[in-house]
């Protein structure tokens, strides 16, 4: 795994073969973080990545600013890879729960000013997720929700959707509370 950018950018950690996660790619999440900067102040933001997977997208957050940043994955091996990396940065602004993110999100009771959700594409609740964070209270007004999903979904139907983005086979739906 690669940050591409900020304070621990072209930074490298070797992830486990046995990891079970889908990781976004360099590609995609360059573009997504290159986008994002044109449209909110990362350095201002309490960020959340639900699904984490290799925490990529996480420690992107990090890396750029984000006043703290909270990751969320379940699955053991990829909880010890993100824990590591956390050691090796040792960067007080990370939190990583393991946990369900349906629980999650469900339990918790505080907001964040973004969001993002990588679940597994297989996921038989992969099309609630969008609305469930949306009607959690993980969100305030202003919060963007970002969610990565394959070309099958399309979340526009969704009130809070504003637009879609795909990086070649990765696609992003945004939206805004």
């Amino acid at each position: 795994m690669r940050i591409i950018s900020g304070k621990y950018g072209r930074r490298r950690f070797p992830v486990p073969t046995n990891i079970t996660a889908r990781p976004t790619t360099d590609m995609a999440r360059e573009s997504l973080f290159n986008l994002l900067a044109t449209r909110i102040d990362l350095e201002q933001c309490h960020a959340l990545d639900l699904f984490a997977g290799t925490g990529a997208i996480s420690f992107e957050f990090l890396s750029r600013g984000c006043l703290s940043v909270t990751c969320v994955e379940q699955a053991a091996t990829q909880w010890k890879f993100i824990t590591k990396v956390k050691n090796i940065l040792d960067d007080p602004n990370i939190t990583v729960v393991r946990g369900d993110a349906f629980k999650f999100i469900a339990s918790c009771h505080r907001s964040f000013d973004i969001i993002f959700a990588d679940p597994p594409y297989d996921h038989p609740r992969f099309a609630e997720i969008p609305q469930l964070i949306l009607d959690s209270d993980l969100v305030t007004e202003g919060t963007m929700v970002i969610i990565e999903h394959s070309k099958v979904h399309d979340f526009s139907s969704i009130p809070q959707f504003t637009e879609h983005r795909a990086y070649g086979k990765v696609n992003f739906s945004f939206f805004k509370a």
